[in-house]
């Protein structure tokens, strides 16, 4: 029975410069007037914020500088991303795109798609969302039914894609679309390129809870696009996404999208709180640091060569389950207005509305909890 053991971190010498150096970016672009916004941050775009994180060489950090990238250590940019996640940094905007689009191109792109995007990734100026979730297929991926055929020598999209974050803000996607007619489940699919503003695409915005706007559905209504747009091989799309799911599923992003209310729990209690919110406030920085080292360890992995899905599978359930968490522990532990004024109540009202959706994005529990059972040996 295979089993995560996390890696011994060794963090590199360059973690202080780089903290220094992104909190110092925070400070002095990042408007902390509406404390709400420092929740769930990674899903908060604001372009600006993202082009001065890449003029600083803080985007596609682990890529190759021919493509803008900067070619230094998954770790050191695991130090940005937390630092980032840590502030309550605005970072939505370019998030996916320097997550797993820039490296899915680098990868199984054309080159003349990776000189095309790649390096406005990198600069934080252009923007990517991905197409996996359809309305009837959820967390489902294999039941897929939006389709791409052959047109001489074009592709035609047609169908519907849903739940998909920030697409009103991206500039590209990267689609699963079924390309065997006929074939079920995970045989018969591929990823396309699909350029956000291409003739049939068309955008309708999900409004959340709050009264956000990350999410949208994207319909494909005969979309034409040139041969070119077939990211890797043809019917190898499920191989390829599954690959990419691992960098999806094992960032910080997985725990630390509640962080904001423990600091905020924090500054509330000061120096000497009482014994309830203490042992609240040591149970949660535990489990954080907990999480950060199985977090870590992955990007110790992918930086080795390998594929950790199972294990970044298993931070994707365990992170969701303490980022849910949190809110409902604060509220039985602190009595505040979940209404504000107070920045405390503030930042649990968002989250207690938002946070539910925390355990679908990148895949239901129910799904990961069967990815772990059998990656096991448990079915």
């Amino acid at each position: 029975m295979q089993t995560f053991v996390p890696e011994s971190i060794t963090w590199p010498d360059t973690a202080p410069a780089l903290r220094a150096q992104v909190r110092a970016l925070v400070a002095a672009h990042v408007d902390r007037g509406d404390p709400r916004r420092l929740a769930n941050s990674w899903a908060v775009p604001d372009p600006r914020f993202s082009r001065a994180l890449g003029a600083a060489g803080l985007i596609g950090m682990t890529w190759p500088q021919s493509y803008g990238g900067h070619e230094r250590s998954p770790l050191e940019r695991y130090v940005v991303l937390e630092e980032l996640l840590a502030a309550g940094a605005p970072v939505g905007a370019h998030w996916i795109a320097d997550r797993q689009t820039g490296a899915l191109l680098i990868r199984y792109g054309t080159e003349e798609a990776r000189e095309r995007w790649v390096p406005g990734m990198a600069r934080g100026e252009i923007y990517a969302c991905i197409g996996l979730s359809e309305p009837n297929a959820g967390s489902d991926l294999a039941s897929v039914r939006a389709t791409a055929r052959h047109d001489g020598d074009d592709w035609i999209l047609d169908g519907q894609k849903v739940w998909t974050t920030n697409a009103h803000h991206a500039h590209v996607m990267i689609a699963l679309m079924r390309t065997e007619e006929g074939s079920e489940r995970n045989a018969g699919l591929s990823q396309f390129l699909v350029p956000m503003d291409a003739p049939g695409v068309s955008i309708r915005p999900i409004i959340d809870l709050t009264g956000g706007h990350d999410f949208n559905e994207v319909f494909f209504d005969g979309v034409r696009l040139p041969a070119n747009a077939l990211v890797g091989v043809e019917g190898d799309g499920w191989r390829q996404v599954t690959a990419e799911l691992s960098l999806e599923r094992s960032g910080p992003e997985r725990y630390l999208s509640s962080t904001a209310l423990l600091i905020e729990l924090i500054r509330r209690a000061g120096a000497h709180p009482d014994t309830a919110v203490r042992a609240l406030i040591g149970r949660l920085a535990a489990e954080t640091w907990t999480l950060r080292l199985m977090s870590a360890s992955i990007a110790v992995k992918i930086a080795r060569g390998e594929d950790p899905a199972l294990e970044a599978t298993m931070v994707k359930d365990l992170g969701n389950s303490f980022e849910q968490a949190i809110p409902e522990l604060v509220q039985a532990a602190v009595e505040v207005d979940p209404a504000g004024p107070e920045p405390l109540g503030l930042v649990l009202g968002h989250l207690l509305q938002l946070s539910p959706s925390f355990s679908l994005r990148g895949g239901t529990r129910e799904i990961l909890k069967g990815i772990i059972a059998r990656g096991l040996g448990l079915r």
